[in-house]
């Protein structure tokens, strides 16, 4: 069974995003960006590895799965799909499927698809988000992996966004960086 991973950076107040959307306070240096390429590249953008000359290690993901909000910004940018290298699922039922060609859209029910996918063969599927979409895939997720950056936000779209009902994680690994984030690696208890 393939293992799903939302690996998600957040304020210390539980934000991923400022109430723009945009993530521009968390701290990011050229060390901290390299350090966190060679542990997790396969989470960067294909825009990253090539202006970077990199390749995506192909060792932690080879999908991606992740919501309308997440992708709209590649959307924007006119950018097919910003995770070529993944095997890329776009959960909406808004997007149009045959405009989309370069990444699969999902109109469906979102659990029954993870499902489907944690089942196929493949290496690890990476919950890009957002916090939505990971509130209704909570109980699909084996692995939080929290970048946890020196800032408050105050308000915006939360790590879990949705009524959920209480849970315990069991830290599995720390990480500190020089920029002041730190890497925390949980899994749900009693898995």
């Amino acid at each position: 069974m393939r293992a799903l991973t939302y690996f998600i950076a957040t304020s210390l107040d539980g934000r991923v995003a400022a109430p723009d959307g945009s993530t521009d306070d968390f701290p990011l240096d050229a060390a901290y960006l390299g350090e966190l390429a060679e542990d997790w590249g396969d989470a960067f953008p294909t825009a990253f590895h090539a202006a970077t000359g990199t390749e995506p290690p192909g060792t932690r993901f080879d999908a991606v799965v992740m919501g309308r909000a997440t992708f709209e910004p590649a959307l924007a940018a006119g950018v097919a799909d910003p995770y070529a290298h993944l095997d890329t699922h776009v959960l909406s039922a808004t997007l149009d499927p045959a405009a989309l060609p370069a990444v699969r859209v999902v109109p469906g029910d979102a659990v029954a698809h993870v499902r489907a996918l944690k089942a196929a063969p493949g290496g690890g599927i990476w919950l890009c988000g957002g916090g939505r979409l990971a509130a209704a895939l909570v109980d699909e997720i084996d692995r939080l992996v929290v970048k946890l950056n020196p800032v408050t936000l105050g308000a915006g779209r939360p790590l879990l966004d949705g009524a959920l009902a209480p849970r315990r994680w069991r830290l599995m690994s720390t990480r500190t960086y020089d920029v002041g984030v730190v890497l925390l690696e949980y899994e749900p208890e009693g898995r």
